[in-house]
Parts: C-alpha cells; sequence; structure tokens
C-alpha cells in the first residue's frame, strides 16, 4: 500500500487520519480490506462480530466514500439483537464513540441509538431482568447505576455543540416517559451547565415527581448540584432551589450517600449565600457525620468541603464566626488530614489576609489552628517539613499587630513562645517581633520585659549562628531604649558562647566553613562596641578585651588567616574610640567619649591595645613568610596597610616606616590587585594636597609599584 499519500492532518479531536480517498488505493489493499470485513462477518456470535467490525469501522475507506454511512446505520439495527438491555447499552456507547470519531456529522445515528436505548427501558421491569437481579443479589436502584456512564457517554455526543433547544426536548421526552431518573440524571450532566441552572427550577419539578424506588433522588440533586456550581441559576429562584435540594440531602440516611451530595451543594451555598446558610449546612454536615465517627471514612468529602469554603470566603472575621466552622474541623482525627487541612487555611489566610489584625476571634481561632500543624512535629518530622510549617506560623505571627499596646503584644509572644515551642524559626521570628516592638517603645520598663523575654528565649535555640545574632541584635535594641545592664548582659552572652561555634556548619543540606560567618558576626558585634560605654566594676574595655581574649583561644582551621584579620578589624574601633568625638552615638546615653573624656589614661590603654594587635599580626606575617606562604602574606600585609593608612597617624615616624614596609612587601611577590593600589596611591596623593595632611608626601614617594618577577 505504498500508492498512499503521505500528507496528514490533525482532526478535532487530535487524532492523526491519513489524507486519502478510496480513488487512491490499489486493487490488492482493496482486496485485503475487503477480505477482512468478510472474516468478521463469518463470525457467528452477534456481540462479537458486532464489536470487531464497529473497531475498523475507518477501514472501509479503503473501500468505498460512503461504506461508512452505511455500515454504522446497519450496526446499529444490529444492537437491537442484544437480549440483555445492559450488555446493549454499553455496545450503543461504544457504537457512538466509534461514529463520533469517523463521521461525527452523522448525528441520525446518535439519536437512532438514544432512542433505541430508551425503547429497552421497558426491559428493565421484564421477568428476565428481575430474575437475573435476583440471582446476582442486586437491588434495582444499584443496578440502574450501571446504565449511567453508557447513557451519559451517547447523550454528550448528541449535545456535544448542540444548540438549547435540544435540551428542552429531551426534557419533554423525559417526562413522555414517566420522568425516568435515569434519564433525567444523564441530561443533567450531558447538556451545558448554564442550560441546565436556567431550567434548575424545572428541574427540581421533575426530580420530585420521578420514582424514589428507581433511582434516588440524591444522586438526582447531586447531578443538579454539580451543574449549579458551574452556572448561575436566575436570582430569585436560589434559596427555593437550597431549600428544595437540602429536603432531600438532609433525609437521606447512609452518611457515605450523604455526604457525596451535600459536598457537591456546598459550593453553590458558599457561591450566592452569606455565612448563615453556611453555617446550617455545616450544622447539618456535624449532625450526620458525627454518629458512630461517620467522617474517618469520609474525609476526603470533608477536606472539599473546606477548599470550597475557603475559595469563597477571604475574611476570615465572617470564616472564624460561624459557630459550626471549629466544631466541623474538629471531625478531622486523623493526624495527617487535620494537618493538611490546617495547612490549607494558613495557607488561605496568608495569601488574603492583607491588613494586620487583632480580631480576638481571629487571633483565638488561628492560634489554634497553628498549634495543630505544631502539635504535629515529632522526632520522624523532616525538616522541610518543619520549615514549611514554620513559615506558615511565621506568616500568621507577622500579621498580628496590636498598635501601641506593647503589653497585649508582649502578652501574645509570651504565649506564643509556649505554644510554639518545637520550631526554632517561630522562635527566632518571635525574638524579632519583641525586639521591633521594643524599639518602637520608649517605656524603660517595657523594655526590660521585653528583654526579659529574648533574655529567656535565646537560649533555647540550637542554631548557634541564631543565638549569636540575637543576643546582638537583643544588646543593640537593649541599648537604644538606654537598658544599659540587659545590654551588657546579652553581649557579654554573646562572647561568652563563641567558643561554641562549630568549625563548619550546615547550609542548605552541604557543610561549610563557618569562618566566614563568624568573621561577620565579629565585625557587625566591635561596630556595636563603639557606642557601649565602659562598666564601672569591669575595668576599660572590657568588652572588646573579652572578646579578643575568646578569639585567641577559639580553635580556629587549619592555615587560616581568621584570627589575625580580627585583630585587624579591631584597629579601626580602637582608633575611634580615642577621638573626642565619636562618629556615632545613642541619644541619651553616655559612650566612653562622655566617660573618659579623652583621659590620657584610657589613651594609653588604647595605644597599648593597638601595638600587642600589630605585633600579633606582624607575628604572623614573619609565620607566613617562613611557610612561603606569599599570597596570604601579600593579602594580610596589605589589609593592615590599609588600616594603618585610614585610621594611623603617620606623622609617627615609626608608623609611617611601617606602612611603607607594608605596602613593600604585599607587593613584594607580585600578588596584590594592581588597580587596587593604583587607586590607593591616587587617593593618597590628593589627600597630601590637604594642609592637614601634608606628612603623606612623603610617604607617597617611598611607595611604588613592584610587578611579579
Amino acid at each position: 500500500m505504498d500508492t498512499f499519500g503521505e500528507s496528514t492532518c490533525l482532526n478535532s479531536h487530535s487524532h492523526i487520519v491519513y489524507a486519502f480517498s478510496c480513488d487512491d488505493v490499489n486493487d490488492t489493499a482493496k482486496e485485503t480490506c475487503l477480505n477482512w470485513f468478510f472474516k468478521i462477518a463469518s463470525i457467528r456470535e452477534l456481540l462479537p462480530r458486532l464489536y470487531v467490525e464497529a473497531s475498523i469501522l475507518k477501514c472501509n475507506r479503503f473501500l468505498n466514500k460512503i461504506g461508512i454511512h452505511t455500515t454504522l446505520p446497519r450496526l446499529t439495527d444490529m444492537v437491537r439483537g442484544i437480549g440483555d438491555p445492559l450488555v446493549a447499552a454499553y455496545a450503543r456507547a461504544y457504537l457512538c464513540r466509534v461514529g463520533m470519531e469517523v463521521a461525527p456529522e452523522l448525528k441520525d445515528t446518535l439519536n437512532r441509538n438514544f432512542f433505541d436505548l430508551l425503547g429497552t427501558f421497558r426491559q428493565l421491569s421484564g421477568e428476565s431482568v428481575q430474575n437475573q437481579l435476583v440471582v446476582q443479589r442486586v437491588e434495582m436502584p444499584e443496578y440502574l447505576t450501571l446504565y449511567s456512564p453508557a447513557i451519559n457517554w451517547i447523550l454528550q455526543c448528541i449535545a456535544y455543540r448542540a444548540p438549547e433547544p435540544l435540551l428542552t426536548e429531551m426534557m419533554e421526552r423525559c417526562k413522555t416517559m414517566g420522568n425516568n431518573a435515569l434519564l433525567l440524571n444523564s441530561i443533567m450532566r450531558a447538556f451545558r451547565p448554564e442550560f441546565v441552572a436556567a431550567r434548575a427550577t424545572d428541574f427540581i419539578g421533575m426530580i420530585k415527581e420521578c420514582d424514589e424506588a428507581g433511582f434516588p433522588k440524591h444522586l438526582l440533586f447531586g447531578s443538579l448540584g454539580r451543574s449549579l456550581a458551574s452556572a448561575d441559576p436566575p436570582e430569585p429562584e436560589r434559596l427555593t432551589i437550597l431549600n428544595e435540594a437540602w429536603k432531600v440531602v438532609t433525609k437521606v440516611r447512609s452518611p457515605r450517600d450523604y455526604i457525596n451530595c451535600a459536598e457537591i451543594w456546598v459550593e453553590f451555598t458558599c457561591r450566592h449565600f452569606t455565612k448563615r446558610e453556611v453555617n446550617t449546612v455545616l450544622a447539618d454536615m456535624i449532625k450526620h457525620m458525627t454518629p458512630d465517627r461517620a467522617f474517618e471514612d469520609a474525609y476526603l468529602q470533608l477536606q472539599s468541603v473546606i477548599r470550597k469554603i475557603l475559595t469563597y470566603f477571604h475574611d476570615f472575621s465572617v470564616l472564624f464566626s460561624m459557630e459550626r466552622f471549629l466544631p466541623f474541623l474538629d471531625m478531622f482525627q486523623k493526624d495527617s488530614v487535620r494537618v493538611e487541612v490546617c495547612r490549607s487555611i494558613m495557607e488561605v489566610f496568608i495569601k488574603h489576609q492583607v491588613e494586620p489584625t487583632r480580631d480576638p476571634v481571629i487571633l483565638n481561632a488561628m492560634l489554634h489552628i497553628c498549634k495543630t500543624m505544631h502539635d504535629s512535629v515529632n522526632a520522624l518530622t523532616l525538616e522541610d517539613e518543619k520549615r514549611s510549617l514554620s513559615l506558615l506560623i511565621i506568616g500568621f505571627i507577622r500579621m498580628v499587630s496590636f498598635g501601641r499596646d506593647f503589653e497585649q503584644q508582649l502578652s501574645f509572644c509570651v504565649e506564643s513562645r509556649a505554644t510554639f515551642c518545637n520550631l526554632e524559626p517561630v522562635l527566632v521570628q518571635l525574638i524579632h517581633r519583641r525586639l521591633s516592638t521594643s524599639t518602637s517603645c520608649f517605656c524603660v520598663f517595657f523594655s526590660q520585659a521585653c528583654a526579659a523575654y529574648s533574655f529567656i528565649t535565646i537560649p533555647s535555640l540550637s542554631s548557634i549562628f541564631s543565638r549569636l545574632s540575637l543576643y546582638l541584635l537583643s544588646g543593640q535594641v537593649a541599648l537604644a531604649n538606654q537598658c544599659l545592664s540587659q545590654a551588657d548582659a546579652f553581649l557579654k552572652a554573646a562572647v561568652s558562647i563563641l567558643p561554641e561555634v562549630p568549625r563548619s556548619i550546615n547550609v542548605e543540606g552541604k557543610l561549610r566553613s563557618s569562618e566566614s560567618f563568624l568573621l561577620d558576626f565579629i565585625n557587625n558585634f566591635l561596630s556595636t562596641l563603639l557606642v557601649v560605654p565602659d562598666h564601672p566594676e569591669h575595668g576599660v574595655l572590657y568588652l572588646v578585651r573579652g572578646l579578643l581574649n575568646m578569639v585567641q583561644d577559639y580553635t580556629w582551621e587549619d592555615n587560616s588567616d581568621a584570627k589575625v584579620r580580627v585583630y585587624i578589624s579591631a584597629l579601626p574601633l580602637l582608633a575611634a574610640m580615642s577621638q573626642e568625638t565619636y562618629l556615632y552615638t545613642i541619644p541619651k546615653m553616655d559612650s566612653n567619649e562622655t566617660l573618659y573624656g579623652g583621659d590620657p589614661k584610657f589613651l594609653s590603654e588604647l595605644n597599648k591595645l593597638c601595638e600587642t594587635l600589630i605585633g600579633q599580626v606582624l607575628d604572623h606575617l614573619k609565620a607566613l613568610g617562613r611557610e612561603e606562604s606569599a599570597r596570604r602574606q601579600g593579602s594580610l600585609a596589605f589589609a593592615l596597610f590599609g588600616a594603618l593608612l585610614a585610621h594611623g597617624d603617620l606623622r609617627n615616624n615609626k608608623l609611617s616606616q611601617l606602612t611603607v614596609n607594608l605596602w613593600n612587601l604585599s607587593h613584594k611577590h607580585g600578588y596584590c590587585d594592581t588597580r587596587l593600589s593604583v587607586r590607593t596611591l591616587e587617593h593618597m596623593k590628593q589627600q597630601a594636597q590637604q594642609p592637614d595632611m601634608s606628612h603623606l608626601s612623603d610617604a607617597v614617594q617611598r611607595l611604588a609599584l613592584q610587578s611579579r618577577t
């Protein structure tokens, strides 16, 4: 069959079909195809002959142009020979499926199959079917549901792109058959929801007249409810529709059947009515699902109810004012399901709660929901799950604000700390919240209470860097509120736990050196110490000395320059402390500039400490020279050169000569950044032109750029 054309096209069902006609097929191919159909015709049994011929119906295109158009009606007539009405229904459904694929324009065949199917309904009350049901021990309502998929498919084929009057015609035909429930159910599911919604009241009237024994009415109302969930009925009829539907739904005795139908109508209720009607529906569900713990078998439907409510109710003050909403949540007894429901509520809250709230109804309900999520955490909970739950709870905490009522804010944080003690990120967020509140408050007593809250909470954190950063942040806030004793306690606590910092930490699942994090913290800490006044009982610069002693004793990594870099970073702090007026201060609080007032003894202590630190750095540089670590030596030498240039008094000949030596050392092996060196020299030349900086001219003349040899 190589004479067939190769071009292809896609039809509306996205099936690939070959663009050829029977005129393009050679005689050999036609003869082979005809032989297939002859063999099928020799099959004696009706059912296999019908299905096999229908399955290769498309092959009629090999023979003639009208083969499909004549074969489909013939196969439709053949179905009439099937005695079992259920088997015949599915045979017709398959024939309609094939017909829609190969010849969707043949609507007459679809109609004939449908009308023939309606004619078989008389058999359902016949002796043959009734005897079969007795043998199979199947009740008539259950048996009738077996027809629904076949009827639904046939009706969907007929209703595909059909005009609205066709629905009216089908409804009339259903009435002539005594409002056959099975047919009515398929009609409501097959036609467009807009068409069904516009006639919702008519459908309810037809449902009322259906025989309850044949097909349960709650299934009919379920089908109607699906359409009304997608399309709106006329507004004046909505309340009547809900009342009529719920009269039937609430009388369903089987919890499974009840919740399957009630879950469908919840969306219609939420979509068109207020919290009053939704609360009534929830109360009815609780009434039906609580006995014998029937809710345990209906978690999927109950979760669907929650999702639908959250889709239409974004005002949580309205949502939580429903008396039955929280009792409805109590039906979720299975831990995993309960947490999942709480998570969905939190996600909607975070997404739609725009303004901060202090509404006690919202706060109490959300605390209950967050506590449920928190209490699900145990030793087996994965870190990703903990992180996810923490983010949701933090999202709630951020939306809580009591304005200027700081005591209420503190009370909320204290309660939350006790409630969420197993989730460290939540505790960190609570501390940040308290510190931000303390910064906004000018009451010393309240600030002290906030400091006490932080001092109690921070030690419970497992992350060493979280503790360090929060101790420092708490100390800074305490300083801003003139709480000197509290600030002193926080800063000393931070220094005391520095030895606990591990040499490596886990960052996003990978082990990384902790040195960079530790250096960042120490630099931040040093910048804070400028404004911290010395304690009268602890001597001069006791916090600076304590920090440097911890740095000295800390076990750094092998071949690490971190300790020396801390010493270099401390030099600008000591230089700033020696000035008569500090670079920055805290309002209403005296720093060392006021306490010492340029006292020569204080300046002498600063100078001694600077000399000690510089000596430590120089010793390290000598050691690097012996170890032949030229690159590290050059980098550290240039860092110390920069610190002395920016903060040292180069009018001192000894210090000036030291800077020249450091410059030469940093460029000795050619590892220094040439562009940085050029910019540094240009800056020094500009500074030397100022009247009080002329002493730099001599130093600049002695500095030269050297290349690596």
